[in-house]
């Protein structure tokens, strides 16, 4: 996955990690129509070595009152985001 975003960002493609811990929000860190959306595993999420080959780590604002959202919810959520350039 590491190699591909290498190759993704010598495209140009902007690359974002969704991480819950990121400081910009997914619609703040998504400003090129060209996107890569990369998402990690339900548990540890997105590992070191592929969010450092991203450009930026991007949250999902939630409601306080929900601890997180699941890897298959979060991608969907990103997916139709991304409808919304």
């Amino acid at each position: 996955i590491a190699r591909a975003l290498e190759d993704l960002g010598k495209r140009e493609f902007w690359r974002i990690a969704l991480a819950g811990d990121a400081e910009s929000s997914l619609s703040d860190a998504m400003h090129k129509s060209d996107l890569a959306l990369v998402v990690g595993s339900e548990g540890e999420g997105v590992r070191r070595l592929v969010r450092e080959r991203c450009d930026v780590s991007a949250y999902i604002p939630i409601n306080s009152a929900m601890e997180s959202l699941n890897v298959s919810n979060a991608a969907a959520i990103a997916l139709y985001e991304t409808t919304r350039l």
